[in-house]
């Protein structure tokens, strides 16, 4: 029997389950599949996603990638030029605020209930610190009101899916490789001996975090409430970045993981603010780079699927079958082997070896060799990822990437 492409549609964003195996998928129509267009930056939208979900579902998918102040602005001032944003959850306030995104009802979200407690209750653990700043429970429930909040409802402004903890890499055969926790920190990012070879990457509501935590750590402030800087600190904050800029301390702005991995690949820096795909490529190519667990604690991010407040029915639809697939496990397990964490663990564990299980999430050592997403060698037999186990690094949250009440007087910086 042959099945109409609205009849699928129909079924659901999960898609419609054909035969007993594999992803459920929405069948082409007769002319062409349909297209769902998706906006965001290099940390999520690689080639190897897109194709291997437009194989899973049937349908053309658009990735358009840039760099995060570029996206975000693009989301902000034009709903109709996505269907689908990709970033992290300071992206929310500006969006919602837009009014370019609409809220997502967990009704039709096949795994949420799968979903674990970070992105509900900012919380991996009892024992675990919240961190300041926009820590993803804060922003994830639309209220009654049509505010944000953490009270729990049926609708959400973002699906929680990629996250992680984000630190600094350098290159231990320059600088002396330091002992997780007790000697790594942020501070390394302001010390006179690295001076005009730090590279921070171009993003105020995520680089000046990096600075923050790296001027409170050398004693040069302190902060009443690191997420939520106030104008005079922001004003303290600039006057002692701009008198180390003016000494020579950065060498450049990142925008990009390639461009970061590029500044670093090509010897003109020997450490940088980083996320961690940066650090495995650069390991990847035979570069020495340790990526650093800071004693004063991360920076998180929790990645954010978004949902245009423009799209259209038949694209909706398509939406919803995305986001499903993303958290049907082999996505995981593929941005597992980059160093991310996916939001329901134990759908991606069934796509993942038990060594690669046990070094990326576990925190054990690898039995063999672990390769990345390229298959290259990331980490040798015995190694222990840097950090520890999934729980160990979550428990350890500083500061979130944050859009904060001084966000535009801090760009006008």
């Amino acid at each position: 029997m042959l099945l109409k492409r609205r009849d699928v549609l129909k079924a659901g964003g999960a898609g419609l389950l054909l035969g007993t195996a594999g992803f459920p998928a929405i069948v082409k129509a007769l002319n062409r599949p349909p297209t769902l267009r998706v906006v965001g930056t290099h940390v999520t939208l690689q080639e190897p996603i897109r194709r291997r979900a437009e194989q899973d579902l049937g349908i053309n998918i658009e990735f358009h990638p840039g760099g995060s102040a570029e996206v975000l602005l693009k989301a902000a001032t034009d709903p109709g030029a996505f269907d689908l944003y990709e970033q992290w959850t300071n992206s929310i306030r500006v969006l919602w605020q837009a009014n370019t995104i609409r809220p997502i009802d967990t009704r039709r979200l096949t795994y949420w209930k799968d979903i674990n407690n970070l992105p509900k209750t900012g919380k991996i653990s009892p024992a675990a610190r919240v961190g300041q700043g926009d820590a993803p429970h804060r922003l994830l429930y639309a209220q009654p009101d049509g505010t944000l909040g953490h009270t729990p409802t049926d609708r959400i402004s973002f699906l929680p899916y990629a996250h992680n903890v984000d630190s600094f890499g350098y290159r231990t055969d320059v600088i002396e490789e330091g002992i997780p926790y007790e000697t790594e920190s942020w501070g390394w990012l302001l010390d006179k001996q690295q001076r005009g070879r730090v590279a921070i990457i171009n993003e105020p509501s995520i680089g000046l975090f990096d600075l923050a935590l790296a001027a409170q750590s050398k004693g040069l402030m302190q902060f009443g409430d690191i997420g939520n800087m106030s104008r005079q600190e922001v004003d303290q904050l600039f006057e002692i970045l701009i008198d180390y800029k003016r000494q020579g301390q950065f060498r450049g702005f990142w925008s990009s993981v390639p461009h970061s991995v590029d500044l670093m690949a090509r010897n003109e820096v020997d450490i940088s603010s980083m996320f961690s795909p940066a650090a495995f490529r650069l390991r990847g190519m035979g570069i020495p780079c340790a990526y650093a667990a800071p004693k004063e604690g991360y920076r998180a991010w929790y990645g954010v699927m978004c949902l245009s407040s423009a799209v259209n029915s038949e694209r909706k639809e398509l939406a919803y079958a995305f986001m499903n697939w993303w958290l049907s496990g082999w996505p995981g397990a593929f941005i597992a082997r980059q160093g991310y964490y996916i939001a329901n663990p134990q759908q991606a564990r069934q796509y993942l070896n038990a060594d690669e299980w046990n070094f990326w999430y576990e925190g054990k050592p690898a039995e063999n060799s672990i390769p990345g997403t390229d298959g290259l060698e990331v980490a040798v037999p015995g190694e222990v990822r840097r950090g520890g186990s999934y729980q160990t690094r979550f428990e350890r949250v500083s500061v979130w990437n944050t859009v904060m009440d001084t966000y535009e007087y801090s760009l006008t910086k």
